[in-house]
């Protein structure tokens, strides 16, 4: 035995509609704009650190920038990318962001880690603009798109679970 659809109106159990096909296209690019943001937001977060009181501590700076990045994404994507789904307890949805947030970090934050200490990326091995362009490949490219992949899978299916507009079967 079926149950009836949860919120939409126009069910349409073949597939996504062309509603939720734009919903889910319009949550797509409201994500990918606040990740630009916060992208941008870690670039200068990270930079400002690293070349004044961080200069020693790369990953810490990285850690940090990304730490107030994944801040300001929560309020941001709670507000646009997600706005469209009831949300819950925000203590409860809070904690689960920053749980998914301290994963991504780490994803993020790990090819710095790698290019650095493991590749040998550092001076003196390598010249001051060899190791920052590895830095810059490592982490706010590398990193934010392996961090990025991941929140978008995570907020998702852990976080900002739309099931208002799921369907439900009982048996």
């Amino acid at each position: 035995m079926t149950g009836i659809p949860v919120g939409d109106n126009n069910y349409e159990p073949h597939g996504l509609g062309h509603r939720s096909r734009y919903r889910q296209g319009k949550r797509a690019a409201y994500f990918l704009g606040v990740g630009g943001f916060c992208f941008l937001l870690t670039l200068a977060v990270n930079y400002g650190l690293k070349f004044t009181i961080l200069g020693e501590h790369p990953t810490t700076a990285f850690l940090l920038a990304s730490g107030v990045a994944t801040t300001v994404s929560y309020y941001l994507s709670r507000r646009f990318t997600f706005g469209d789904i009831m949300h819950g307890l925000k203590r409860v949805q809070f904690i689960k962001f920053f749980i998914m947030s301290v994963i991504a970090v780490g994803i993020t934050s790990a090819p710095v880690y790698v290019s650095r200490w493991i590749f040998g990326f550092t001076q003196p091995h390598v010249s001051f603009l060899m190791q920052e362009v590895a830095d810059f490949v490592a982490g706010p490219i590398l990193g934010t798109l392996f961090g990025m992949i991941f929140r978008w899978c995570a907020m998702k299916k852990f976080v900002f679970v739309d099931t208002i507009h799921r369907r439900t079967e009982i048996l």
